[in-house]
């Protein structure tokens, strides 16, 4: 059988190989430091995730025989006037959307930044119904503000949710099950609407991964030879360098941690056969962490009902290695687009609020001030009147006497112990509960989703 793969598929296919049927550990090394799983990797050595942009060959019992890249990324910008490219990316997403969605109602997750509004300032001028809708964080920022007046300045129908405190405990093992624990459990935060948007009608339409194909790769200057130790400073998260390196360690694996992801990136860079420094870290992210993370957080979308990814399209991907990088830095084109129409422009840029895509450049000092001074203001008195300002999903998810007892209901197994020994558990659950929980707060989560993990191998083993 032949399975040809695009160069960002929707989902995942996986295939057996002749390895020794046991736990990948360097690999879990990896997807603990980082979040998720480099290349091929899975949990296990005996299974590899099919590569994008590869015709494979699997034989009739699921055995991978061969794969051969049907695209090589590359970096042959065109010059041509701004204006001329701009019309070039509008004609291009219009028309992807337009075969995306047929004749479809649209379900669109509208947020405060710009992928999801570059998808509705199409989606606008279209005959198709649009069902928007958004979510915010318990006492955290109303995102659901802008996406309403976004919305509504549409057309479409739009409804707003609350991510609330201590949601993932009633769907965890669904979601172990929707993503197979390969990305930990609380990024994908739609998994506490999943039953709403079940009720929706219709396809999901999502903006994932413009923001990076649509910006520069990396700073501006940065030489060839900064590129590893740039890309390990963004894939390792905070505290998932020290977990990783406790975890080789007792495992007994050959050489230190650090030097093996350090070889793999170095490994994964040289296939990417592009000079320009931006151009070649936008393949890789694009080849690495969009396909293993990005991808499978789109399974909870999945789950409700069938999605269509514009800039997944291979004739996105084609179009940005055509484009020249001075007109992909800074979402250029995605701000110019989104500025065609002043009304959608004039709505909050989250990213730069309180300012628009019409006045974003006055975010600096002085004309930020007052915000920032005001916005301060009101964070420290919710605090004060014991309402902690929410940034991120695991404060809803792990802070708390409630979410503390079911997390160390998951974190203090015991049939863990057999994987992960309970000295480094009390350690790192020690210093998330004294130390730093921001910063501890990855390996706690990646804890988690190994404790999830294990569960489902045992019930495997035993119902064999």
């Amino acid at each position: 059988m032949s399975i040809q793969l695009s160069i960002l598929p929707t989902n995942h296919f996986y295939a057996k190989t002749q390895a020794p049927n046991e736990l990948f550990l360097e690999a879990i090394c990896i997807y603990v430091a980082t979040g998720f799983f480099m290349d091929d990797d899975t949990f296990w050595k005996d299974r590899v995730c099919l590569l994008p942009a590869h015709t494979h060959e699997v034989d009739a019992l699921g055995y991978l025989i061969s794969s051969t890249p049907n695209f090589n990324w590359y970096h042959e910008p065109e010059h041509r006037p701004f204006e001329v490219v701009l019309e070039e990316y509008v004609a291009l997403l219009t028309q992807i959307v337009k075969e995306q969605v047929g004749n479809d109602q649209v379900i669109l997750p509208l947020s405060g930044g710009l992928d999801s509004r570059s998808l509705a300032a199409v989606l606008q001028l279209l005959d198709n119904p649009v069902q928007a809708f958004s979510y915010e964080f318990e006492g955290g920022y109303h995102e659901t503000k802008i996406a309403r007046r976004i919305a509504q300045g549409c057309g479409f129908q739009f409804d707003a949710f609350r991510i609330g405190k201590g949601y993932l405990w009633d769907c965890i093992a669904d979601l172990a099950q929707i993503n197979g624990c390969y990305s930990e459990f609380t990024h994908p935060r739609q998994m506490a609407v999943l039953a709403q948007m079940k009720q929706m009608q219709g396809v999901f339409c999502l903006g994932h991964w413009g923001d990076v194909l649509f910006d520069r790769g990396v700073p501006e200057g940065t030489m060839d030879n900064d590129l590893v130790a740039l890309l390990l400073k963004k894939m390792v998260k905070p505290g998932g360098m020290a977990l990783a390196e406790k975890l080789w360690e007792v495992w007994g694996l050959e050489g230190q941690f650090r030097d093996y992801l350090v070889s793999r990136i170095e490994t994964a860079l040289a296939k990417i056969a592009i000079e320009n420094a931006s151009a070649k870290v936008r393949a890789f992210k694009t080849s690495q962490w969009a396909h293993r993370w990005t991808t499978t957080n789109l399974s909870v979308f999945a789950a409700a009902h069938p999605i269509r990814l514009p800039y997944y399209d291979d004739r996105m991907s084609d179009f940005i290695c055509r484009v020249p990088e001075a007109y992909l830095a800074d979402r250029r084109l995605q701000i110019a687009h989104i500025q065609k129409d002043k009304t959608l422009a004039g709505h909050t840029w989250q990213a730069q609020r309180p300012f628009n895509l019409n006045n974003y450049q006055y975010n600096k000092v002085p004309y930020n001030l007052p915000y920032r001074v005001l916005n301060k203001s009101k964070r420290l008195l919710k605090g004060w009147f014991g309402q902690p300002y929410v940034q991120r999903n695991f404060e809803l998810q792990f802070l708390g006497a409630d979410n503390d007892v079911q997390l160390k209901q998951y974190l203090f197994d015991p049939s863990l112990y057999g994987l992960i020994p309970q000295s480094i558990i009390d350690d790192f659950y020690a210093k998330f509960t004294k130390d730093d929980y921001v910063h501890y707060s990855h390996p706690i989560s990646m804890l988690l989703t190994l404790s999830l993990f294990n569960k489902e191998v045992n019930q495997a083993v035993n119902r064999n």
